[in-house]
């Protein structure tokens, strides 16, 4: 038990892969990839966290949220498909750990906050180029890349893969059913393809959903601004504010020098790092061009079954033709044979006729002058429906 009263358990990287994960349950990395699960209610992660009940329950999995980063003034909420996270300046929090796509998200998380954490805490000049560092040129100082930009990369580019792995999967199987229901119209093709374009519906609107998200961050930089926690907190930590930070923020040689300079160079300065989002604004923009690019494949597969729709049609319309000129070909047929037959049920009425005396013959000629006269009477028909493109030439 811990000094908040909550009841942690460490695990590992093979803990992980169990089923016997409930819905409440969390884990939290620090700074250092360390990891804690937590089974608590709702309530203790508000005040761990010091987070609204509403902005909580975009977290909750029975309730259908979009895609969604919210900048809070001490966490950054996000919700992208699976990934239901909560970061603040030192940790990050991490929903339903045991789910099978949670998981690699837990070991990236790990992998990655471990391996820049000596970086943050400054271990020497000959890791400067490291990936969780950044140069500032103006004033020749060495820039921490914040530890909530660090989590969020990772679930970006977690959810970001996860999308244009689905994408591939649709696509790998999308292609040849089309081509095979292009070869050959069936039932079982068509249900096939019917089925893979519910998928792919699906599947964009999930894209859609978090390039939307992305898209309307981007464009609104005082969004950007809310994710800054490690400002804010630089800001709120300086003797004009107050110091309330924690010790790992107060020895940061880093960020420490960034409250002295804030000190020193007064609050108009102080408003233009504020509003200076352009480290986000590139880390974003990566991550959107990257989703927009899946979005990209899942248009392209879906002009795809647009033109093979098209094409298929076309096909039927084709196959419709063949059966109305056949169905024309017949009705004249049959108009024909039932002019023959009245010329036959006339003559074998029993009528008596004198003139069947000495005419030995006359049936045999009524009988050619008749054929005779139905089959220029079906040639007359079809002459008439080809002069008027009733039937192909």
């Amino acid at each position: 038990m811990n000094r908040d009263g909550l009841v942690v358990t460490s695990v590992d990287q093979s803990s992980l892969k169990k089923k016997t994960a409930v819905s409440s349950s969390w884990i939290l990395l620090d700074r250092e990839g360390q990891s804690t699960t937590l089974d608590v209610d709702k309530h203790v992660i508000m005040r761990r966290v010091q987070i609204h009940a509403r902005d909580l329950r975009i977290l909750d999995p029975m309730l259908n949220y979009p895609s969604t980063i919210l900048g809070r003034e001490k966490v950054i909420v996000l919700n992208l498909e699976h990934i239901k996270a909560i970061i603040t300046a030192d940790e990050v929090l991490l929903r339903d750990p045991m789910d099978d796509n949670v998981i690699p998200i837990v070991e990236q998380l790990q992998r990655r906050l471990a391996s820049d954490y000596p970086i943050s805490q400054g271990q020497g000049e000959e890791e400067d180029n490291h990936p969780g560092v950044r140069n500032n040129f103006e004033t020749g100082e060495q820039n921490e890349f914040p530890f909530e930009f660090r989590a969020l990369e990772v679930l970006l580019e977690a959810i970001c893969s996860f999308l244009d792995a689905r994408t591939r999967e649709l696509e790998t199987d999308a292609y040849p059913a089309l081509d095979e229901l292009t070869s050959k119209i069936s039932s079982r093709n068509l249900d096939r393809v019917r089925k893979l374009k519910s998928a792919m519906t699906r599947l964009t609107n999930r894209v859609q959903k978090v390039r939307d998200e992305l898209e309307q961050l981007l464009d609104d930089d005082d969004d950007m601004a809310d994710l800054y926690l490690s400002r804010k907190l630089a800001v709120a930590s300086s003797p004009v504010s107050g110091s309330g930070a924690p010790h790992w923020f107060l020895n940061s040689p880093t960020i420490g020098s960034k409250i002295s300079r804030t000190i020193s160079r007064g609050s108009v300065e102080t408003t233009q790092e504020e509003n200076d989002v352009e480290e986000l604004e590139m880390l974003l923009e990566a991550y959107f061009m990257q989703i927009d690019g899946t979005l990209n494949k899942l248009s392209t597969l879906r002009e795809y079954i647009d033109d093979t729709e098209d094409y298929i049609n076309i096909q039927l319309d084709n196959h419709r033709n063949q059966l109305i000129q056949l169905e024309l070909f017949l009705c004249s047929g049959t108009v024909c044979l039932s002019v023959y037959s009245l010329v036959a049920a006339i003559f074998g009425m029993n009528i008596p006729y004198t003139w069947k005396t000495g005419h030995g013959y006359v049936f045999k000629w009524v009988v050619i002058i008749t054929g005779i006269v139905c089959g220029s009477l079906f040639s007359i028909i079809m002459f008439y429906a080809r002069h008027k493109g009733l039937v192909g030439s």
